[in-house]
């Protein structure tokens, strides 16, 4: 994946550990559990907690957190993804909060029925945990399949959102 060198960085305490958000001059464009899989080296990308797009996707992560905000507005920048990957990220902004699809169901939506594991993997590198609500993914029999964040945090999020109990 490849970020805009403009990218800038700030870091939010979650209620399910820390998180590095980052922000370019077009929008948000990561955010990321620390020490999740597929967290891109971020370490000379600048501080700037005052970005105005860090520190709305900050305020709107704490309201999420409380259960006061169930959809994010933010603009984004996923411009470091493939065609491909994008249209599987824009694909998971459609998942309303507090329901789940599965991967088959996110392929055929996408209108590419064939491609089940591509898919799979783009919700895998989706750099907006959360914001882009990959979690939102489950297998086809319902199992909380895998998490870039891992399946504690998965259940975590699908519970704050009510769709597991």
């Amino acid at each position: 994946m490849k970020f805009d060198p403009t990218i800038v960085q700030t870091r939010f305490e979650s209620p399910l550990g820390p998180m590095i958000v980052a922000a370019t001059a077009r929008g948000l464009a990561g955010v990321w559990f620390e020490g999740q899989r597929h967290l891109p080296d971020h370490a000379h990308w600048p501080h700037q907690p005052d970005h105005p797009v860090l520190l709305q996707a900050v305020q709107q992560l704490h309201e999420y957190y409380a259960g006061q905000r169930s959809r994010f507005e933010l603009p984004l920048d996923l411009q470091g993804g493939t065609p491909f990957q994008r249209s599987v990220w824009t694909a998971l902004l459609a998942i309303p909060p507090g329901e789940t699809t599965s991967y088959g169901q996110l392929s055929q939506g996408i209108g590419k029925p064939a491609a089940v594991r591509a898919v799979g993997a783009a919700v895998g590198r989706n750099p907006v945990s959360v914001i882009v609500p990959c979690h939102r993914v489950l297998g086809t029999d319902g199992s909380l399949t895998g998490y870039a964040g891992g399946l504690a945090r998965k259940t975590a999020l699908l519970q704050l959102e009510g769709a597991l109990i």
